[in-house]
């Protein structure tokens, strides 16, 4: 596509005036520079005005001190809720349990990661046996004095002697990986930079691993620049990364991302390849027997999801959903690949299958109906053997292992059921617990039904309702509504202390399953895409709607709450129906939906949402609903906490930046819009406990203000 970009002029814009928070009346807010930057769409103009705060906040001065004016507006009005203390007080004594990790095993020992209670990060322990004596391995809040240093990846070696490790800097996506001798708790000599969405893959005499690396990025554009030109590479042990071997790269095809993977018999090295974020992959696999033997086709197509289960020798067993929408499991024999040699093992049911792990030569199965967990264990030629039964309904998760163990571990969970992790023995079929989170609350007090309502077009959509029991429905209840509808994601029954402070307050915490995820298998995605994405938004609205006809709350006593993806839904839904909430908080959100694929991973994305540079009609398409671009001036919007972090290299932060300045000019009204810009942090993992109360009590104050909760 050609595109036309001119420099028209610079507008000084606003009186910089002095900026404190009001009691009551209209926020100043700082002076924000506007221009009249253009790019052309398919013959057509289109301004970008705050086009400059896509600059780097590291590198840009003119962007770092539009964000300290910024902060500091925002700050001062956090600061002065009077509520703020007392909520950032609870959430710190609800946040203050001892939380667990499910266990691993490697190499005969067993290994955990546990959190005192207010440690900024979980701290891995391994031990010889379950019941024994725990020994710290990696202690990330050793790592940096304020927290923002992080575990980002593990993988312990076949033997288990070694363990590599990632660390993770300020939220960044970029991390460093090193290895670990598990019996002296000390580092080896090796180091890996520079690596991105890749795990290590151990081969099978724990000499080296296998992993996936870009180039390394240009220090001045590391959080902004395309990620492109991915190579499969191989580390030996005790040599330096620049010695480290190309296993496979296609230079004509750059866009390509590479999953690795090795057998657990240690034959195979496996590559799952991709090219953005729909379950689409070729495959690849290597006999590491031949080490001079160059990986071979097995999936030519990037047609359908094919997830690499494990083998039995030259029989790859894969979930897929070929022929099956809703998924299923299939053996392919290397030494017959055609199509019509597959052989079907477990059919597809009216339950999307979400994962498959292949431990005790049972095929372990977990299934989403409505929303919530069912596990079914299957023998390797597909009869069905048991379910495992939980204790209600919920979130089960875990299930991993090798293909010779003959025990599993999983944790359960819900919205009022705090996390139980049990040991699970495949021989006999029973669940031992081993630890249940000790929360300070009662949850005989809370209750949570789903309910089922119908969007703008018809389509049944399941939402979960979590309060404390005895509210009545009498359309004054404060409520938040939380979504995703994006990237076949499911959101499920999980678990969350901070929520508890929420509900405690007297508010109602709703999450709808709208389109776009993945709760319905590959429909329930499909509808919410591309062309169909405005059917995410219109069940979003529709959940609000019902919520209110319902008389659970009303529109002054609405807030909605959504990240990344659901920042944009935030803001999608905010612009087109911004009468019917009191609160929006689009979090780390995609809001320019023209340029998104310009930066960082957001060309993955291009699956999800379309491209506007591919044609006219997605082009139009896009701008139509895009965040940034339906701001309306003289509208008044709902009060709205923006939230992002100046080290997002996932959706960068100009997103936010341009975002709220657009809003801060067309907002018209006295409710506050403001953008909370939080330092040496990224998209969201990795951050440290401390920041997460912060922001949350932030969050809460700000909803309690402008709910007309009593203060």
């Amino acid at each position: 596509m050609n595109r036309a970009i001119r420099q028209i002029t610079v507008i000084a814009f606003l009186v910089i005036c002095i900026i404190q928070v009001a009691s009551a009346g209209r926020l100043e807010y700082p002076e924000t520079q506007r221009i009249g930057h253009v790019d052309l769409y398919h013959g057509i103009e289109v301004i970008d005005t705050y086009r400059w705060l896509e600059e780097d906040v590291r590198e840009s001065k003119r962007v770092r001190e539009w964000v300290n004016a910024q902060n500091k507006v925002t700050f001062e009005y956090l600061q002065s809720l009077p509520r703020r203390e007392h909520i950032k007080k609870r959430l710190t004594e609800l946040w203050d349990y001892e939380k667990y990790s499910i266990p691993g095993k490697a190499g005969g020992r067993y290994y955990i990661a546990r959190n005192d209670g207010l440690q900024n990060h979980h701290v891995i322990y391994v031990m010889d046996s379950l019941d024994g004596q725990q020994r710290v391995l990696l202690n990330p809040n050793k790592w940096s004095k304020d927290g923002t240093t992080a575990l980002g990846g593990m993988s312990f070696s076949e033997d288990g002697r070694f363990v590599a490790y990632a660390i993770q800097d300020a939220g960044s996506d970029w991390r460093t990986w090193k290895v670990r001798d598990v019996e002296t708790g000390k580092d080896i000599p090796d180091t890996l930079n520079y690596l991105k969405f890749t795990g290590a893959a151990w081969d099978s005499r724990s000499r080296g691993f296998f992993y996936a690396k870009y180039p390394d990025p240009d220090p001045n554009e590391q959080f902004t620049s395309l990620n492109k030109k991915m190579k499969v590479m191989y580390h030996r042990l005790g040599t330096s990364q620049e010695d480290d071997v190309v296993v496979f790269y296609r230079p004509d095809h750059p866009e390509w991302g590479y999953g690795v993977e090795v057998t657990d018999d240690g034959h195979y090295l496996v590559l799952t390849i991709w090219v953005g974020t729909d379950e689409k992959y070729r495959i690849m696999y290597k006999d590491l027997d031949q080490p001079y033997a160059m990986p071979i086709d097995l999936i030519e197509h990037f047609e359908n999801e094919y997830t690499f289960i494990d083998n039995d020798g030259p029989v790859f067993f894969f979930r897929t959903d070929f022929e099956a929408p809703n998924r299923r499991v299939i053996a392919i024999d290397t030494r017959k690949p055609e199509c019509e040699n597959w052989k079907e093992i477990i059919p597809e049911t009216r339950e999307p299958l979400q994962s498959v792990n292949l431990v005790n030569n049972l095929l372990v199965c977990t299934y989403l109906k409505d929303v919530t967990a069912q596990v079914k264990l299957y023998t390797m030629d597909g009869r069905h053997l048991r379910n495992v039964e939980f204790p209600g309904l919920g979130t089960a998760g875990g299930f991993g292992g090798k293909r010779r163990d003959t025990e599993t571990f999983y944790s359960f969970q819900s919205f009022a059921v705090p996390p139980s992790i049990y040991r699970y023995d495949l021989v006999t079929g029973k669940s031992k617990l081993l630890e249940r989170a000790r929360v300070g609350f009662d949850p005989n007090e809370y209750m949570t039904e789903q309910v089922f309502y119908k969007s703008k077009d018809g389509t049944r959509v399941p939402m979960f309702i979590t309060h404390k029991k005895g509210i009545k429905r009498d359309s004054s209840n404060p409520m938040l509504l939380y979504g995703y509808g994006g990237f076949n994601i499911s959101i499920r029954p999980r678990f969350s202390a901070l929520r508890l402070v929420w509900m405690e307050m007297g508010g109602i915490y709703t999450v709808a399953n709208i389109r776009g995820g993945g709760e319905y298998g590959h429909k329930w995605h499909e509808s919410g895409k591309k062309m169909q994405k405005q059917n995410v938004f219109d069940d979003f609205i529709a959940a609000a709607e019902y919520l209110i006809q319902s008389k659970y709350t009303c529109s002054k006593k609405l807030g909605i709450l959504g990240g990344s993806n659901g920042g944009l839904l935030v803001g999608a839904c905010m612009t087109q129906r911004p009468d019917l909430y009191a609160v929006t908080i689009p979090a780390v959100g995609v809001m320019d939906m023209l340029r998104f694929d310009e930066f960082t991973a957001g060309r993955f994305w291009v699956d999800d949402y379309g491209s506007a540079k591919k044609s006219k009609e997605m082009f139009e398409y896009l701008k139509a609903y895009s965040p940034y671009h339906n701001l309306k001036r003289g509208i008044r919007y709902p009060a709205t906490l923006i939230t992002t972090a100046d080290t997002d290299d996932r959706v960068v932060p100009g997103h936010s930046f341009k975002f709220a300045a657009q809003l801060q000019h067309c907002h018209a009204g006295d409710n506050p819009v403001l953008i909370r810009i939080e330092t040496r942090a990224g998209h969201g993992s990795g951050k440290p406990t401390s920041m997460i109360i912060e922001e949350q009590a932030d969050i809460y104050a700000f909803l309690a203000r402008n709910l007309g909760m009593v203060d």
